[in-house]
């Protein structure tokens, strides 16, 4: 069975959700998944319920809890080897015998951000992606490189959202 690579991007919400769908459906198909985070600092409900499954192996993120631009130099630095351990872990994890779908939440902006590089994103791609394995990706923007390694495109598109009234994330909805 070929592995094929899905982005979902843009600047509405949703993004996050619609990865951890797969990764629902996937898992209650008694396929083992791998789910690492980047950039979010803040507990959600969608780790939480993929904790639930025995399926799914998460990996949180280690870096500052802060938005990159509330981070110092010091913590961007941080940010960047908290990036590039948990990307390498998922890597290792990703090439493990049985592993079905491996969903790389917010690597688009990790690279975006310069706490990953994207030749080294599009080398496990190319080189180092198990011909089997299903590859997630979720960010606000979509760089030329991994749009050409993409079989699924998906942008999200905010027309409207609370936050823009002053509404900030709610439990249960937002996170």
């Amino acid at each position: 069975m070929e592995g094929l690579t899905h982005i979902y991007y843009g600047d509405g919400s949703g993004k996050t959700t619609a990865a951890f769908g797969l990764a629902f459906r996937c898992a209650g198909r008694g396929e083992r998944v791998v789910i690492a985070q980047f950039l979010k600092g803040m507990e959600s409900g969608e780790m939480l319920a993929a904790g639930r499954f025995p399926e799914i192996t998460t990996l949180r993120w280690d870096g500052p809890a802060k938005f990159t631009y509330q981070m110092d130099e010091g913590e961007k630095v941080s940010a960047g080897d908290a990036c590039l351990a948990s990307f390498e872990e998922a890597a290792r994890l990703a090439a493990a015998d049985g592993i079905r779908l491996l969903v790389l939440d917010e690597v688009i902006d990790a690279v975006g951000c310069g706490f990953l590089s994207l030749s080294r994103l599009c080398g496990f791609l190319d080189k180092e992606k198990p011909s089997g394995l299903e590859v997630v990706m979720t960010g606000h923007s979509l760089p030329e490189k991994l749009a050409a390694r993409a079989d699924y495109i998906s942008r999200v598109t905010k027309e409207k959202h609370p936050y823009d009234k002053g509404v900030m994330a709610r439990k249960g909805i937002e996170f």
